[in-house]
């Protein structure tokens, strides 16, 4: 049995973009095993993908975060004797973990750091969406609509039961627009005040809202419901990644900033209409399946101003969010629910 290693040991989304290419890398090829180096927030993602046989995992901000931790952790993977590495993560840790491993036969992109550590080093690009990217790692040849593929997880009959239990509880309907108006960086979050309006607006359409996230989102999220007696129910924190997919996969619409909720929808396979603020579409990390959208004011000579985000806007307008209006986002949104 020839034995593969996949490090992706980045943030939620990206490990959900990782998928695809891990249902290619198992298409046709029963006998492969396919293992996951992952970090821990991002396990249950792939211990829920049917086509990952065992997930290891980096606690990089833990035990493995010095270079000894890090070094017996690539000894255990040296220990596991693969014979492939596809590396879709470029950091600096990655790239010695791949050192540390002796594998000979490792694929990695030519922007990652120490970038020598691969034997084989495929053209990262930068216009590309990061499925097509990651297919392109691979070596997996696709056309303008054949890498638009479905991330695959499983969903128990236990994550079924808990959600349905939610909505018998609280009443709520098939075809609610589900909400995420947190993010881990401030300026990649919509305001606050204008999520306020576009829930005002869909409430008054009689739409139910259901607002998502997690723990950390719970803030936001219930300044938003207290402000809204009826109609709209507050889930952030009660489920974890691979339930809040079966969540939202009955509703009707899922409103996001561009965070990790956009690639769960893309699990779900549902209509997802995302707000890029301080980011950019262009990063390739938009919603892609043939139901979805996203708006972005980009006419800005301040944007994108980072890759990831800022705890504050850097030149103190935040324009990329206050431009993007309600009145706009509230057009869009009437043509994708009606």
């Amino acid at each position: 049995m020839e034995k593969t290693l996949v490090i992706q040991t980045a943030f939620i989304g990206d490990a959900v973009l990782t998928l695809p290419m891990i249902q290619k890398l198992r298409e046709g090829n029963s006998i492969l095993q396919i293992d996951v180096v992952c970090i821990p927030s991002t396990e249950e993602i792939f211990t829920n993908c049917p086509f990952v046989d065992n997930v290891l995992i980096l606690d990089k901000r833990g035990k493995h975060k010095s270079i000894s931790g890090l070094l017996k952790f690539g000894k255990k993977l040296k220990e596991l004797k693969y014979d492939k590495i596809y590396s879709p993560h470029r950091s600096l840790r990655t790239a010695l973990l791949v050192l540390f491993t002796g594998v000979r036969e490792t694929f990695g992109f030519s922007n990652s750091s120490l970038k020598h550590a691969y034997k084989n080093l495929v053209e990262y690009h930068l216009d590309k969406h990061e499925v097509q990217r990651n297919f392109d790692l691979i070596g997996y040849s696709y056309n303008d609509e054949s890498w638009k593929i479905k991330p695959i997880v499983k969903i128990s009959e236990q994550v079924t039961l808990k959600v349905n239990e939610y909505f018998n509880f609280n009443n709520i309907r098939e075809g609610f627009i589900a909400i995420s108006p947190g993010s881990v960086w401030a300026t990649k979050r919509y305001p606050e005040e204008y999520f306020v309006q576009l829930i005002r607006f869909l409430v008054e359409e009689k739409k139910q809202i259901v607002l998502i996230g997690g723990e950390n989102d719970n803030k936001i999220t219930s300044s938003i419901k207290n402000k809204f007696p009826e109609m709209v129910f507050n889930s952030a924190g009660l489920f974890s990644l691979i339930e809040s997919i079966e969540l939202i996969r009955h509703s009707s619409l899922l409103i996001t900033n561009d965070s990790a909720p956009t690639h769960l929808g893309m699990c779900a396979d549902i209509k997802v209409l995302t707000l890029f603020c301080s980011t950019v579409a262009d990063f390739g990390f938009f919603p892609y399946n043939k139901l979805s959208r996203y708006l972005s004011e980009d006419d800005l000579y301040c944007k994108p101003c980072g890759i990831h985000g800022f705890n504050e806007c850097p030149i103190n307008t935040f324009e990329c969010g206050i431009k993007l209006t309600p009145e706009k986002v509230i057009k869009t949104i009437k043509e994708m629910i009606n």
